[in-house]
């Protein structure tokens, strides 16, 4: 591929998927600040029902969540598995046209972005794509398959038990054993939805059962934690097969009782502290941590490693990674890398070229 012209990127935003508003503010930001001089932008907007469209109007009702209602003429689209195509076939009432590209960036938050789907149709089509790869994005996005492998691989993490929608006919049982096991309180979360959603801190086994249910709402099993009393901070990783991590962490200092979907996008009712107020040792411990996380499941690109740092004894705990993080205006990851020394658009680029090069 010649990188002295300038590259097609096309940006994917939207998408079915509960962070679909999150996935529009994120979307503009990165719109806004990728080097127009080295990349063409194709704008492709996917609706809440699984629509994919072309968009060409202004980024600013994208923020605004009006970009359906846009006055342009919105024209179907699709992106082609065919290999030979590496691009989108767009359908218009005159001629339907086609338009190649050299790297797909998905800003797709959730479901059906950050899980495995999309990145799945990009690999089959040989397409380049910003972030992380089918299968890591999948084993990342399930949080009973992020627990076993990198316990598996020496990280510590929770104490955790899994719940389907089967085993609820057997809750009372089933319950008395994470309580042995956990103790209260417990953090309940699906086992496939990212930014707090669906997420529920039970006190008792009434309020245990709630938010099973609850949270079975979002996903057809349930991861079970028990609570950690710690910090609660946050690394940003960069690269495919030599990554580093940002020189500075982040923390979480919800005002809410914990870091809800709420918290993080709605009501701004959450403090970030950058970098956060840690000593060095365990600041780079966490680092190393983190890459090593990112280097056993698998990732590729950009993840947010989460952890927490218990207040009694300083020890470490991972608590999850997300392949496809935030990248609004107060979202850490851009956040942790800018007091790194590297602008927003430096790493858009260098995300760009990180998937160039794979």
């Amino acid at each position: 591929m010649d990188l002295q012209k300038k590259l097609k990127v096309a940006v994917l935003f939207g998408g079915v998927s509960s962070e679909h508003e999150v996935s529009l503010m994120s979307a503009s930001s990165v719109i806004k600040n990728i080097p127009s001089e080295k990349y063409d932008l194709l704008l492709i907007g996917i609706t809440k029902d699984g629509r994919w469209l072309l968009y060409e109007d202004s980024v600013d009702k994208i923020t605004s969540m009006n970009w359906e209602k846009s006055n342009s003429n919105l024209k179907t689209c699709i992106f082609s598995p065919d290999r030979s195509h590496k691009g989108f076939i767009i359908f218009d009432k005159e001629c339907n046209k086609f338009i190649p590209v050299d790297v797909c960036f998905p800003v797709l938050h959730g479901k059906n972005g950050e899980d495995g789907t999309i990145q799945g149709l990009f690999q089959l089509a040989g397409m380049p794509f910003v972030g992380c790869s089918m299968l890591s994005s999948a084993n990342c996005m399930d949080k009973e398959f992020t627990h076993t492998i990198l316990e598996n691989a020496g990280i510590s993490m929770s104490k955790w038990c899994c719940i389907k929608k089967d085993d609820m006919d057997n809750f009372e049982k089933l319950a008395e054993e994470f309580e042995q096991k956990l103790g209260y309180p417990m953090f309940i979360k699906p086992a496939n939805a990212g930014s707090s959603v669906g997420v529920n801190k039970a006190k008792n086994r009434d309020e245990l059962k709630k938010s099973c249910l609850y949270a079975l709402e979002h996903d057809s099993k349930v991861i079970i934690e028990e609570y950690i009393d710690g910090h609660e901070v946050e690394t940003a990783v960069l690269g495919n097969y030599d990554p580093k991590a940002a020189s500075v962490c982040g923390e979480i200092c919800p005002v809410k009782e914990f870091y809800t979907y709420e918290a993080k996008y709605v009501d701004g009712t959450t403090e970030l502290h950058i970098p956060a107020p840690i000593d060095d040792n365990t600041t780079n411990l966490l680092r190393e941590t983190a890459v090593k996380a990112y280097k056993a499941i698998g990732c590729e690109g950009l993840s947010r490693i989460d952890f927490f740092v218990r207040k009694d004894n300083n020890k470490i705990i991972l608590n999850e990674i997300n392949t496809i993080p935030g990248f609004t205006s107060i979202s850490m990851y851009p956040k942790l890398w800018e007091a790194s020394g590297m602008s927003y658009s430096t790493l858009l680029d260098k995300l760009i070229q990180l998937a160039v090069n794979r």
